[in-house]
């Protein structure tokens, strides 16, 4: 069993280690690293550890807090493919996809960028509406997206008017971002957060211009 914990730490020399080792005396193993962000004395790091069957997460959270200035953001169980060249092989998989390059996208998002689901939303002459959804996609969709069209990648209120209720219920975190300039975007959600981080929004920004420079 692998879970995904995000967590904040302090920005010195030794901190990961002695995380490492409180993790492994309750019987987790890391399987990869992502420095999500660096701030002033602190780090915000996403680990992916792997667990025997039948552990309760909580034995991870507690493990990591017994540290001093340690905290953990949020966990979740994950499934993806560790990969540290992921952006790179979802920008090859779009670009040498023959047909349904948007779902390529789409599906290939939330294992890249550690989210939920993902969505590609435009506007029609009826308003907006959903291209194309990844499998872990919400049933329900946005009627009204009033922050489009979008000119940069952003974080969007959860707790908007426009957001489903559905979508509120589950605490989704949501962002998005401009996916060319002919006014369509890709939209992330992140049920049960955590929040995106300025550094995510950045880095989706960077691969969905690199993306909407291979669709057109």
């Amino acid at each position: 069993m692998s879970y995904l914990l995000r967590v904040s730490l302090p920005d010195r020399p030794g901190s990961l280690g002695a995380l490492a080792v409180a993790l492994g005396s309750v019987g987790a193993d890391i399987l990869s690293l992502d420095v999500v962000e660096r701030g002033d004395g602190f780090a915000i790091d996403d680990l992916v550890v792997d667990v025997e069957p039948g552990a309760l997460p909580d034995t991870l959270i507690t493990a990591a807090e017994h540290l001093p200035g340690v905290s953990v953001d949020s966990i979740r169980p994950y499934a993806g493919i560790l990969d540290t060249h992921r952006e790179l092989e979802l920008i090859d998989s779009v670009a040498t996809a023959k047909d349904d390059r948007l779902q390529v996208l789409v599906d290939g998002a939330p294992r890249v960028l550690r989210v939920g689901w993902s969505v590609i939303v435009d506007i029609g002459p009826q308003g907006a509406y959903r291209v194309v959804g990844s499998s872990g996609a919400p049933e329900t969709h946005a009627t009204e997206v009033p922050w489009m069209p979008l000119e940069k990648p952003a974080v969007l209120d959860g707790e908007a008017d426009w957001v489903p209720e559905v979508w509120r219920d589950m605490d989704t975190s949501l962002a998005a971002a401009p996916l060319g300039s002919g006014g369509r975007v890709l939209m992330l959600g992140r049920p049960g957060g955590p929040e995106f981080r300025p550094s995510e929004i950045a880095r989706l920004g960077y691969l969905a211009g690199i993306i909407a420079t291979v669709l057109s």
